[in-house]
């Protein structure tokens, strides 16, 4: 097996990382070299999850406020709208039996 280094498809960056230049559908050295691109690619899916964790985790206490304002403005809403509900039964009870006769 060749070490990617010594590679004419794998160059080092100015940073020093390494830079692949091999596609495992078009240019593959050899049959390890899938494995590794597979590796590579299995890396990066798991550095964007992780960054989407990290995400969700700030989302979650903003989340929980906004849950919060709106239940109590719902609660205010069914507060205020409560003497719609008093005058229904009150009408289906029927007139007060104490009036004069």
């Amino acid at each position: 097996m060749i070490p990617c280094e010594q590679c004419e498809l794998c160059e080092k960056g100015p940073d020093g990382r390494k830079l692949f230049r091999c596609d495992p559908f078009s240019n593959v050295k050899e049959a390890e070299c899938i494995a590794k691109w597979q590796l590579i690619r299995l890396d990066m899916l798991l550095g964007s999850y992780q960054s989407m964790l990290k995400w969700y985790s700030k989302l979650g206490p903003l989340q929980d406020k906004i849950f919060k304002y709106v239940q109590r403005e719902i609660n205010e809403m069914e507060e205020t709208e409560g003497w719609k509900s008093d005058e229904e039964t009150g009408e289906e009870e029927g007139p007060e039996e104490n009036w004069p006769t």
